[in-house]
């Protein structure tokens, strides 16, 4: 038997139902998920994956009439108003 304390808490039936579901669709005790549950939620934000921005540059050319420089231009240019 594994050792542990009894506590008793009190939550909201439809979180508990969630739990006893995947607790049953994993073959696991409900004791097994909210240990489980509750490790994650102590680990905090450090087991989550940092994002990593992936940046890709592409090969083009400037058409003809297009200056850089002159923002009202592209503006134009870009909405159809040129």
């Amino acid at each position: 038997m594994l050792s542990g304390m009894r506590i008793t808490i009190d939550i909201r039936d439809d979180v508990l139902r969630q739990a006893k579901k995947k607790a049953a669709d994993e073959g696991a005790t409900l004791r097994q998920v909210l240990e489980s549950a509750l490790q994650a939620y102590l680990a905090g934000p450090s087991g989550q994956r940092e994002y990593r921005l992936s940046w890709r540059t592409e090969q083009g050319r400037i058409l003809p009439g297009v200056n850089l420089d002159d923002r009202t231009s592209l503006l134009d240019l870009t909405s159809g108003q040129n």
